[in-house]
């Protein structure tokens, strides 16, 4: 069977939030694949070398690279990786990740082109991304979309008689924490019954400063930190609306997740979301930092139930489609 190395961030054991390394990692062993998966360094620069001595150590025996590219610091790692791999003759696979990575593609036309033109294929998880990088003439790209293993998500039917608001995702700026508070303080000053609960680690210190923002404007937020997806999960059987307050994105894995466990989904407008959810249909999209959108899109959700549920239930089907067991048979076709 093939021998397959995955270079990214292995970080879900140093307080941070589980990532495709995580899950693809586990479901290509299940494939029979034999995975070796680098780096778990806090460190950036112990991380940065681990995954070029690991490339290095394996260059005789591995068959493929796969390597998650962001279009931050990331990007960098994904570069250089690449570009060892190159100098080796190895098959690489770029995993795209990031709203950002358009921006990427014009910004650094160069490393781009290095990275993404020599590469064995370009795995896009979303339609967003790989319109994108068709547009910018990379044509070696494949869709194969972001997993879940659809009967781990229990889907319930909500109840609305009060708005109890959810919110998971790393606290980051790009992320806009700070939206979810204006909404509920908004929602408070219209009299409406409203709670929030936010689920996340801390990413650049925009925790902190979301709890602030919470205490002066004197509304009570239950901040969790960081849970494991089974006890997110459980957690969300509590609430019945999912907030998405993200000013840049691309196809994340906590939204199709809500959808998965029945929670109806308002979201930005932003990145890959259109080609995620269809607007009024799956979910609800308004636009990026607005509070009254964000409000009068959930005052619609509970004044309708019955059109709600169809909603939610549609929003299921669709992410029944991302499945393991549907996506499975796409990452064994690419890789044997």
């Amino acid at each position: 069977m093939k021998k397959i190395l995955y270079i990214g961030n292995k970080l879900s054991k140093k307080g941070k939030t589980e990532s495709t390394i995580d899950t693809l990692e586990t479901g290509l062993k299940s494939l029979g694949f034999q995975v070796n998966s680098v780096s778990s360094y806090k460190s950036i620069i112990f991380r940065f070398l681990d995954m070029l001595w690991t490339v290095f150590k394996h260059r005789k025996t591995v068959d493929y690279v796969l390597i998650d590219t962001y279009s931050t610091l990331n990007f960098y790692y994904a570069y250089f990786v690449s570009q060892l791999c190159r100098f080796f003759k190895i098959n690489y696979i770029p995993i795209l990740h990031g709203g950002e990575l358009p921006k990427r593609l014009l910004k650094s036309p160069k490393l781009s082109k290095a990275v993404f033109k020599h590469a064995f294929k370009n795995v896009a998880p979303s339609l967003y991304l790989k319109s994108h990088f068709e547009a910018n003439n990379f044509n070696n790209i494949v869709y194969i979309p972001n997993s879940i293993k659809i009967e781990d998500y229990k889907f319930q039917k909500k109840t609305y008689k009060s708005i109890k608001l959810l919110w998971v995702r790393s606290f980051s700026e790009i992320y806009n924490p700070w939206l979810a508070i204006h909404i509920l303080k908004a929602l408070k000053n219209e009299n409406i019954d409203a709670e929030l609960c936010m689920i996340g680690p801390e990413k650049d210190g925009s925790l902190e400063s979301t709890k602030s923002l919470a205490k002066s404007l004197n509304v009570e937020v239950e901040f969790t930190g960081l849970l494991s997806k089974n006890d997110w999960h459980k957690k969300a059987d509590g609430f019945n609306v999912f907030i998405n307050t993200t000013t840049i994105d691309n196809t994340p894995v906590s939204v199709i997740e809500a959808m998965a466990l029945g929670l109806p989904v308002v979201s930005t407008n932003v990145g890959g979301m259109p080609f995620l959810i269809e607007n009024n249909k799956d979910g609800v999209l308004v636009a990026s930092n607005n509070i009254e959108a964000f409000v009068s899109a959930i005052k619609v959700l509970i004044s309708d139930v019955n059109k709600t549920q169809e909603m939610v239930n549609r929003a299921r089907q669709k992410v029944e489609g991302y499945a393991w067991n549907k996506v499975k048979q796409q990452w064994y076709n690419l890789l044997s």
